[in-house]
């Protein structure tokens, strides 16, 4: 079977594409009224930021049509050579880069500026779909998660070395996509419990219960230790005896020392809960032994996990992260209102939002982001522009868009026949999630700011660029899905040529017929595998 370029465009997921041209065209009319000055009427002069973005469009639509043209194999083919490449431009990004605002992530082309953070996200996807592609792969396996891990913090570290936190905790989405290739549930479940920890910890760390000796912060993050600790148990050792031991133990133990230091003699409630988790550590490890049952001796690694993610904490905020990132975690927490400072955009943007109403105040007549109360309008805080100009209806339009696009990425990858795809589309899935979530999040004050654009809408040529490269990658990659077929075989001496069942009879049958094939014709399902080959 030949396969040519001219089938490209017969193939392509052509919703994905119109919902991108409208993601892109909308994004523009953004920019164009988060950036506009009173007096300004030339939209399309180099000279003004509309302009600008004007240009990147038109590269951007160039670029998806070079990378639909090339033929999908060469992805596979040069996925750790692009990797490579962006982990040493990572590397020398601050040596070259200029000071923008505390960051060296930005390296300059004369009057162009881009961010090679944006570009390594598909350098790292693509190098993560052909390392999992492998035969034999899986999640459960140390020597093929710990490289997976290692392949997704290498370029975190290198981009937080650029002094550029926002863009490295966007890889932490690539772990939903390894989620769904098999990543124990468990390791998603301590990312939470995490979460978890460090907010409950850090707003209420200072805050004293009524003995004037306990942090109410350290107090519950240590209860919900014991009491997740137990809840483990149950869910992976099936033990209800053991179940209760912990519970009644830590929780009731917990209960009167919190009344004897109410009534009786007041002391610090922490210690003797330091005291209940080494006893429960302890406890944990001897019936790992003695049952010879691992999932006790995992759960033992948890709490200890959390107890030292407790003490980590508090060190990590104080004194890793910098001043202003401690005050913007403030601000999200409640634990400052500082309306003339680092909460100055989020408040101005919930104005703008707020003023827009239902309808919006119309294109260009928006006042909060016209009279640039907002602060990076046309960038991090674009959605805000959208808010005033179109009101909800417009908002909810925007979110109705990249909902859609979300979901019909999740069509495009599970309908992928090589795990390489679907690894790749699930990475870009994850990472216009996680962009989404975030920038959403930060205009309207849910999440931190921590300095994100918006897919499509916030103006700049990298973070353009790098979407549309992420996409349409993965739009070729799809639309050469059909030139692979599946071979079954049984007993064969050359099992990429031909299919057989049982009774050797070759036969051959589509992807789709391949599950079917093998139930009907094979008497041993043992017997029977697959095999992916591209037909030249």
């Amino acid at each position: 079977m030949a396969y040519t370029n001219d089938s490209i465009w017969k193939s392509v997921d052509w919703m994905t594409i119109c919902i991108y041209l409208m993601l892109v065209i909308f994004g523009w009319f953004s920019v164009c009224g988060a950036s506009y000055d009173y007096g300004e009427i030339d939209f399309f002069s180099f000279d003004t930021r509309a302009g600008k973005q004007f240009v990147w469009i038109c590269c951007s639509l160039g670029l998806g049509f070079i990378l639909m043209m090339l033929e999908d194999k060469l992805y596979d083919m040069f996925a750790y050579i692009l990797y490579g490449g962006m982990m040493l431009l990572l590397l020398i990004t601050p040596f070259l880069a200029e000071d923008t605002k505390g960051s060296y992530s930005w390296i300059k082309f004369g009057p162009v500026s881009l961010q090679p953070a944006e570009f390594a996200k598909f350098a790292t996807a693509l190098a993560l779909a052909k390392f999992m592609n492998v035969y034999g792969f899986t999640m459960s396996k140390l020597k093929y998660s710990l490289p997976v891990v290692g392949m997704v913090l290498l370029p975190m570290l290198l981009i937080i070395l650029q002094r550029e936190t926002g863009s490295a905790l966007v890889y932490l989405a690539f772990f939903f996509m390894l989620y769904r290739e098999g990543m124990p549930g468990s390791i998603l479940f301590a990312g939470i419990c995490a979460v978890v920890y460090f907010v409950v910890g850090i707003r209420f760390g200072n805050e004293l219960m009524a003995d004037d000796c306990t942090s109410i912060g350290e107090f519950s993050v240590l209860l919900l230790i014991v009491i997740l600790s137990a809840l483990l148990v149950n869910s992976y050792c099936k033990k209800a005896s053991v179940v209760w031991y912990i519970g009644g133990i830590g929780v009731g133990g917990t209960l009167l020392a919190l009344l004897f230091s109410y009534y009786v003699i007041p002391f610090d409630i922490t210690w003797f809960q330091y005291g209940l988790c080494v006893v429960l550590l302890f406890y944990l490890i001897f019936l790992s032994m003695h049952e010879r049952m691992r999932n006790y001796f995992y759960i033992a690694l948890f709490a200890i996990g959390s107890v030292g993610f407790l003490f980590s904490a508090d060190y990590v905020f104080n004194n890793v992260l910098e001043p202003h990132q401690q005050i913007r975690i403030k601000v999200v927490l409640g634990m400052e209102e500082d309306l003339a400072g680092a909460g100055y955009n989020v408040n101005q943007s919930k104005i703008a939002i707020g003023s827009g109403g239902l309808w919006g105040k119309g294109f260009l007549n928006g006042t909060q982001t016209k009279l640039k109360y907002v602060p990076e309008q046309d960038t991090d805080f674009i959605f805000c522009t959208v808010g005033e100009e179109e009101g909800f209806i417009g908002s909810a339009a925007v979110l109705f868009l990249f909902t859609g696009l979300i979901l019909r990425l999740i069509v495009v990858a599970e309908r992928q026949h090589t795990r390489f795809a679907r690894v790749y589309g699930y990475s870009v899935l994850s990472i216009f999630l996680f962009h989404l979530f975030i920038n959403i999040g930060m205009v309207l004050g849910l999440t931190p700011v921590i300095g994100i654009p918006l897919p499509f809408f916030s103006y700049g040529g990298s973070s353009l660029w790098g979407f549309t490269i992420l996409l349409f990658v993965f739009l070729r990659i799809d639309a050469g899905r059909g030139n692979v077929r599946a071979y079954w075989f049984s007993g064969l001496r050359n099992p990429d040529t031909y299919i057989a069942d049982s009774r050797q009879r070759v036969v051959r049958h589509d992807m789709d017929d391949a599950e079917s094939t093998c139930a009907s014709f094979c008497t041993d399902r043992n017997r029977c595998f697959i095999r992916q080959v591209t037909l030249i």
